[in-house]
């Protein structure tokens, strides 16, 4: 709990202090140290600020500063102890013993939390995974990422709660990650923060570094991808780096894990009090003595160990708080700015007011209206800053955002100028090389598609061999079933519904999962960039952005995910058309759907049977783009800014992490709401009145099911669809490898039928065949996509919209390919 919470007389325990760095070290020097008991002696008359005795002697605090100290009660420690039958019972009239306390304020003080915070492909969620031993995906460019990922591991005592925040360039309001991070930093209020650093781009990651710097967090920089600057020659002096940034600078090689228990030994350092030491600088262990004693009573079984001197990663970092110098001019405003927003007690606990004055002379909107308008004085600071802000761009010739962006930037450029030597100037000659053919004005689409053929083909071709064996196992199931079973609507039940609706599912298992590794790899060896850099022409002919085409592309995998990534798109109006488009992106889960159809009526023209499919998707998805930026989705057009990282070869442990995650959701889907579902659709199809019919035909057209489905033949039949295709497409509104499960529990009870594969009891014609495969790219989104355009567009208008345009798209295309075929 935290100490605003306790009432007058009751005493708590410190556990740790939360906030930023100005904030914690004022409470710290009033006494409010880990480990020391507090108590509440008297509120003031309108219950703020508070009255505590600490050390011997009384301090007040306001309520708002005393909730960002974490503390441990009476109350707690009592319910603690009761519960551990080892030791005494404490009644409700007995004090507490101060050791009990002590005892659990150092077991809660045992949990950090840890936030990673960095520029996006600079190898973050990969750090997060080498350290949690998580399964987050990681690919090769910008935006993977878009929400925060929880993960936890213990080390050295300690139990650590790591965030992985969303990749981003800066801590401005320009993109929604960026307000995402800052709100976690600011809200959250994490002990450590790890700045991850692409060693091989030191002067564009560096650019958030020093917004952290002026934020006064708690900071470790972890220099990720460090083999690399190895590798290439150049030298960085990270002693003298991590001096002049007053920040520990740990090189790591998350792909191997490299250096990452000495990140974590100086986390510790950190947390434990060593950013209290800057007056010495270095971290040794003489800095560490304050807590190793406390390490070593407490932690039974881990004595403490620091980085081990023989490692070629232990190093010695400075910890002092700096001020990234911006110039006189810069300097003096954020002075002014600074001064009148101080008049403001009650704001320093949550921000650095340096930070907030940095930032309104950005003329950060999301600042101005959530911290500063509300202020007794926000109209005077506001005057201030504009009048800071003109006499800048007197001064300086330029706006104050632009000014203080090239003074970081000069900071970054001169401190590289001391620590870095480049000495190899032909590290991305490689990079240069692949780029000059697969972004070629004239090879480059041709490239893409071959390789999305290519990817199709493996599909079909290589996925056959592993389908036919879970086809023999499944059939192998249903035989011993029907053998061991008595007859009943039980035995019914687990043939035809749960084996022929799941089994008739679960055995596209490895088409999903070749389609995925594909994905995988353009994602992890950087290719996907470049399909968005080649792309970006046709994007914004569409009224789109280049970055649009990651989410489509994404899209062929799950469209939510997909939806959920188009966060990396600034504009709001490419952002929301890209969300609306994206469901014409055939997702896997229709894969099995086409892969039924196609094995039946276009057994020799598969691939490109199936590559037609994906084309016109994105046919109809440019088609639509320029319909929805024309005419309904309006704003304001956003540069194209998109990071090429350099190729690198992802690792078959990554590809492999990534597949077999998608395909355990798959199964889990088969287990849980697939199973559900065709359960569902058998009990419809078998009920009422299973015995009172000569054929199964005559039965399933009279059951609950079959009255639903001749309820909507009149719409679908001029599709050249039956009624029992209809309940297929009405299925696929929860998820779309229910349409396979349903056609098979429904058309499994065909008396007449000796086939076993569904693809051959379809009674259609190949055309009609091809306009469902047709309707059912493009119709009805399942539920999870448009719960995720709600979320992301922020109303349900554009969900529903969705919903509806693309049902009517999707029987329009599909009338006219039936009907126009039908005269040929």
């Amino acid at each position: 709990m935290r100490l605003s919470e306790l009432e007058t007389g009751q005493k708590g325990m410190i556990v740790k202090v939360l906030g930023h760095g100005g904030f914690r070290r004022r409470i710290i020097e009033m006494g409010f140290i880990k480990g020391k008991t507090v108590e509440v002696i008297l509120n003031a008359p309108l219950k703020d600020p508070v009255k505590y005795k600490i050390m011997g002697y009384e301090v007040s605090l306001r309520r708002q500063e005393a909730a960002m100290i974490e503390v441990v009660s009476e109350e707690e420690a009592r319910t603690q102890n009761n519960e551990d039958t080892f030791l005494k019972p404490i009644t409700q009239n007995t004090p507490v013993p101060e050791e009990t306390m002590r005892r659990l304020a150092r077991g809660k003080r045992r949990t950090i939390n840890v936030a990673l915070v960095g520029n996006p492909n600079c190898g973050k969620t990969s750090l997060f995974n080498v350290a949690s031993g998580g399964h987050e995906h990681v690919g090769n460019y910008s935006g993977v990422t878009v929400d925060a990922k929880e993960g936890h591991f213990d080390f050295q005592g300690y139990h650590f709660r790591l965030v992985d925040l969303p990749g981003t360039y800066s801590l401005s309001a320009y993109s929604p990650e960026e307000l995402y991070v800052r709100k976690h930093i600011i809200e959250e209020t994490p002990d450590v923060i790890i700045n991850v650093v692409d060693a091989g781009n030191l002067e564009r990651n560096l650019y958030l570094t020093t917004q952290l710097i002026d934020m006064n967090v708690r900071m470790v920089i972890a220099l990720n991808m460090y083999d690399a600057l190895e590798h290439s020659g150049n030298k960085l002096n990270i002693h003298g780096l991590s001096e002049l940034l007053g920040v520990p600078i740990v090189p790591t090689v998350s792909r191997t894990g490299r250096g990452v228990d000495n990140l974590f030994h100086v986390i510790i350092g950190l947390y434990e009090g060593a950013d209290f030491m800057g007056q010495k600088k270095e971290i040794k262990n003489e800095v560490l003595r304050e807590f190793r004693e406390w390490h070593d009573q407490c932690v039974q079984g881990h004595k403490y160990e620091g980085p081990k001197e023989e490692d070629p990663f232990a190093h010695q970092s400075f910890i002092r708080h700096i001020h990234i110098n911006h110039g006189p001019e810069i300097e003096a405003s954020i002075d002014a700015v600074k001064k009148e927003i101080c008049k403001n007690d009650n704001i320093r606990h949550e921000y650095s007011t340096r930070f907030l004055a940095i930032k309104l002379l950005e003329n950060d909107k999301d600042i101005e209206s959530r911290v500063v308008a509300p202020l007794p004085n926000g109209k005077d600071i506001l005057a201030v800053r504009d009048k800071e802000a003109e006499r800048l761009k007197r001064a300086v010739n330029e706006d104050s955002e632009q000014a203080i962006t090239d003074a970081k930037y000069a900071f970054i450029s001169g401190a590289l100028k001391e620590t870095y030597t480049e000495t190899n100037t032909n590290t991305e000659a490689f990079t240069r090389v692949v780029d000059s053919i697969v972004t070629h004005r004239i090879w480059g689409f041709p490239i893409f598609f071959i390789f999305l053929y290519i990817m199709f083909e493996a599909t079909f071709v290589l996925g056959a061999y592993p389908q036919a064996w879970i086809e023999w196992l499944v059939e192998l199931i249903g035989t011993g079933v029907e053998h061991f079973m008595s007859p009943g609507p039980l035995k019914d039940l687990v043939i035809d519904g749960i084996i022929g609706g799941v089994g008739g599912v679960i055995v596209f298992l490895p088409n999903i999962l070749l389609l995925y590794l594909f994905i995988s790899f353009m994602e992890d060896s950087g290719y996907m960039a470049r399909a968005a850099f080649i792309m970006d022409k046709i994007m914004h002919k569409m009224g789109l952005h280049g970055k649009s085409f990651i989410p489509l592309i994404m899209g062929f995998g799950c469209n939510v995910p997909a939806i959920m990534a188009s966060r990396i798109i600034e504009s709001r109006k490419a952002r929301l058309v890209t969300m609306l488009i994206n469901p014409l992106m055939s997702c896997s889960a229709r894969l099995p759907i086409y892969l039924v159809l196609i094995g039946a009526f276009f057994p020799s023209k598969a691939s490109l049977v199936l590559l037609s499919i994906y084309a016109i998707g994105i046919l109809l998805a440019v088609l639509m783009a320029r319909v929805f930026t024309r005419f309904i989705v309006k704003g304001d057009d956003s540069p194209f800014v998109m990071e090429l990282p350099p190729y690198r070869m992802p690792t078959a442990k990554v590809v492999a992490r990534h597949t077999w995650d998608k395909g355990k959701q798959y199964l889990k889907k088969m287990g849980g709401i697939i199973m559900i579902a065709s359960i569902i659709i058998w009990f419809l199809g078998y009920y009422p009145n299973h015995e009172a019919y000569a054929t199964t035909a005559e039965q399933q057209e009279n059951s609950y099911i079959g009255r639903l489905g001749k309820a909507i033949e009149p719409a679908i039949e001029p599709l050249g669809f039956d009624w029992k295709m209809g309940i297929g497409i009405l299925s696929g509104v929860g998820a779309k490898e229910l349409v396979v499960s349903t056609l098979s529990v429904l058309y499994t009870n065909e008396d007449d039928v000796e086939n076993i594969n569904l693809s051959e009891r379809i009674p259609i014609t190949p055309l009609a065949a091809y306009g469902y495969m047709l309707f059912v790219l493009i119709y009805f989104p399942c539920i999870a996509t448009i719960a995720a355009i709600r979320q992301e567009s922020g109303s349900w208008k554009w969900a529903a919209f969705a919903a509806l345009y693309t049902t009517a798209l999707a029987w329009i295309v599909s009338f006219a390919v039936y009907q126009i075929g039908s005269l040929f």
